[in-house]
This record gives C-alpha cells, sequence and structure tokens, in this order.
C-alpha cells in the first residue's frame, strides 16, 4: 500500500505510481498554462480533476471551461494545454494510465514502463 499527502504547492510533481498507473498534482499560477499545441501523451489517457480554482482546457483545439469539482479525460494522444484563468492558483489531480512519465518527470515513449 502506497500514500501521500498531497501539499498542491506551485508546478507538477508527480504523487504515487505503480505499473499500471500514476497519479500527479499540478498547480499553475494566474495566467499560466501547462501543455500547449504540441503536447500529447503517446501511451496513457489522462484524467484530471480540479481541486480548486478556475481555467480552461484546450483539447484537440476545442475548449472547455474547468471549475472546482469538474473532472476531464483527455484521452491518449490528444493534444492538449491546461490554462489557469483566474487570479487564484488552479490545483489540480492527475492519473495517467498506463504511467506517462518516468519517476523524474520525464515523459515515457507509448507502451514503455520504467
Amino acid at each position: 500500500m502506497q500514500s501521500k499527502v498531497l501539499r498542491f504547492t506551485e508546478g507538477w510533481r508527480l504523487a504515487l505510481r505503480n505499473a499500471r498507473a500514476q497519479a500527479a498534482e499540478m498547480v499553475i499560477a494566474p495566467g499560466d498554462a501547462e501543455g500547449g499545441p504540441d503536447n500529447e501523451h503517446k501511451g496513457a489517457d489522462q484524467w484530471l480533476f480540479v481541486v480548486d480554482g478556475t481555467g480552461t482546457a484546450t483539447v484537440n483545439g476545442r475548449k472547455r471551461r474547468l471549475k472546482k469539482g469538474m473532472l476531464l479525460l483527455i484521452d491518449r494522444r490528444d493534444r492538449h494545454e491546461i490554462r489557469n484563468t483566474s487570479k487564484k492558483l488552479l490545483r489540480t489531480l492527475n492519473f495517467y494510465v498506463p504511467p506517462a512519465f518516468k519517476a523524474r518527470g520525464a515523459p515515457l515513449p507509448a507502451g514503455k514502463s520504467e
């Protein structure tokens, strides 16, 4: 069994992982964004849960407003950006199935594990 207290300080960091999935906390400052027009996870779906704040998700060119309590599924290979559109921090909890990143945060190639 694994457990961790999440702090949701600024930035992106892996929280927990096993061979089948991983969780990461992401905090985006007002006006900032993570990802971009070429950002994708080749081998993993991303489940993004908004813990606090508001923003927008642009997935394959389509925009969706984000707010506290919202759950968003970004399918593997979908190009996406998450942007904070508010004056306070945007905090999200992200799950990647299967894992999308190495322990230090570098992307994993599709179908590979660490």
